[in-house]
């Protein structure tokens, strides 16, 4: 497993949330030589990996299951999009009819339910991978000042996974993002999805949190596990 690191800066004009996982696309992407022409994307959101895409493709299909992003995603006749849910059982049964070329994830397994099951159904797919899992160093400062425990997997947990179901390489990915004032900070963990939307601390214990965080950076650790194949 390979252990890199990388320094981005957060504008504070910077008019969109999603930064760091907009680089996790780019490294996923860079990943891929084959070019793929029929795709499929869990958790595809608002459509940023098909965005960035840069060949062209037979089919794109993206799932996911918040409606709202999905409106927000790119739209042509040759890409379908699907509301659902990937820690259904279901939606990998009906896939099973569909021919992918590869099989994309960014930065959205993290939340999945059972990640081991899942790892099963994507395997039933016979398709390579490309997939991105935020993992527990995530905010690990934030959780260290505020003496709470990581909601994500760890690393190893997740890169075990990854090989025991994928013939795959792995590599964690560790990102920084700087920020001019920790309010700052704070408003981009609300507005980027990164939190997974929960809130686990009183006012009392934010604004504590907010006074004693002692960097003017946020941590993120990424686990990428790609088909060796690719």
């Amino acid at each position: 497993m390979k252990i890199s690191s990388e320094f981005s800066k957060y504008a504070l004009d910077y008019n969109s949330y999603n930064v760091i996982q907009k680089k996790v696309i780019e490294k996923l992407l860079s990943h891929v030589k084959q070019k793929p022409k029929n795709i499929l994307d869990l958790g595809c959101g608002s459509g940023n990996l098909c965005s960035a895409i840069d060949w062209e493709y037979e089919h794109f299909t993206g799932v996911d299951f918040a409606d709202g992003m999905l409106k927000l995603h790119p739209r042509s006749p040759n890409i379908e999009l699907i509301y659902a849910d990937f820690n259904d059982d279901a939606l990998f049964e009906n896939m099973l009819t569909y021919i992918y070329d590869f099989i994309f994830s960014a930065s959205a397994l993290q939340w999945a339910d059972d990640l081991q099951r899942i790892f099963s159904n994507i395997k039933k797919l016979n398709a390579p991978v490309a997939l991105a899992i935020f993992t527990s160093n995530t905010f690990k400062t934030i959780n260290k000042t505020a003496s709470i425990s990581s909601i994500l997997r760890s690393s190893d947990e997740v890169r075990e996974l990854g090989e025991k179901y994928f013939d795959a390489k792995t590599e964690v990915v560790n990102y920084r993002l700087e920020f001019e004032s920790t309010r700052d900070m704070f408003k981009y963990i609300k507005k980027s999805g990164v939190s997974g939307s929960r809130k686990i601390l009183n006012y009392k214990e934010s604004k504590k949190l907010l006074r004693e965080y002692p960097l003017s950076y946020l941590e993120f650790e990424v686990t990428f596990i790609y088909s060796s194949n690719i």
